[in-house]
């Protein structure tokens, strides 16, 4: 066999998009170009890597045992080249971070300074939902997650960054003169709920299963930007956090229902597996935020104090 690294990073990407277009726009060449050269690493190898079934591309059994072994093959040659230049004094590497999709709020501004203290550094940012994110965790794929509810299944250490709140809101045509409600106004408006699996959505059906009270699910969308909008429509009200609609608040879209028991408090955590060998990046970040958590919390988030 002579396949080449190119080869092996071209046919991991066609395996990750399922498809050769979406591999292609990723790794800016052509679509002819991701073809030829996932022909060319076929071509060394009697069993099918892919087959296509409806037009739709899907990794073969095998395939997949290649993905494995590619990946091993592809950090290899990463942690020599992080070897080379740490040896030179440069830090560089990738930073994996799962985060769930509320946590888009607030990571990039725990991540801004390092990244513009380590330019060689390349961060790759997943965004999803708690269930997916936990399980990028649990298989190895990232460094570190952002929840704001810790897993059951998996042992973590975890590092504190700042408070997740959930409030109560509706858009701002609604009227609710009453200046503070009991829970049970929960049971008499429509409600807009998060995905199953979602962060947000657990912990909304807990604070409903602990007070006790039975709401009318108006509808379920799959992200709090779909939820936010949903509500300005006027289609139900929601349980959001604060930190994902301070510009709505600000504009009068949206406003905040007071109720008693609200706003539902947690902590955005940055977890990883207990026992993890870090990579030299994902000490360095660590550090990084022990130093500079605070002053970032001060500077980016202060504003949240008004609610």
């Amino acid at each position: 066999m002579n396949y080449t690294l190119h080869q092996l990073q071209v046919f991991l990407k066609v395996a990750q998009c399922q498809s050769i277009t979406k591999a292609a726009e990723e790794l800016h060449l052509t679509q002819p170009a991701v073809s030829i050269q996932l022909k060319n690493f076929q071509d060394q190898f009697e069993i099918p890597l892919t087959e296509i079934i409806g037009r739709k591309l899907y990794v073969t059994d095998f395939g997949k045992e290649i993905v494995l072994a590619a990946e091993k093959i592809i950090n290899e040659v990463h942690a020599i080249n992080y070897k080379m230049q740490a040896y030179q004094g440069k830090l560089s590497g990738r930073l994996k971070i799962s985060i769930v999709s509320t946590g888009k709020y607030i990571m990039p501004y725990f991540l801004a300074d390092f990244l513009k203290l380590h330019p060689d550094v390349e961060l790759i940012l997943d965004v999803t939902n708690k269930s997916k994110v936990i399980k990028s965790l649990e298989k190895n794929e990232v460094d570190f997650s952002l929840v704001s509810i810790l897993p059951e299944t998996l042992t973590v250490n975890r590092i504190e960054l700042m408070p997740n709140r959930l409030f109560l809101v509706s858009n701002s045509a609604t009227e609710f003169p009453e200046k503070i409600y009991d829970k049970n106004i929960l049971e008499n408006i429509p409600i807009i709920l998060r995905e199953m699996g979602s962060g947000t959505r657990q912990s909304m059906e807990q604070f409903m299963r602990l007070n006790n009270l039975n709401v009318k699910k108006k509808l379920e969308l799959t992200s709090n930007e779909a939820v936010k909008q949903a509500v300005i429509a006027g289609l139900g009200c929601s349980i959001m956090p604060i930190i994902g609609i301070k510009n709505e608040i600000t504009t009068g879209n949206l406003q905040i229902i007071p109720v008693r028991g609200l706003p539902i408090q947690s902590t955005w955590n940055l977890i990883w597996q207990k026992n993890k060998n870090f990579s030299p990046v994902a000490k360095a970040y660590l550090t990084f935020l022990e130093e500079y958590k605070q002053e970032i919390i001060k500077t980016k988030f202060d504003w949240e104090n008004a609610y």
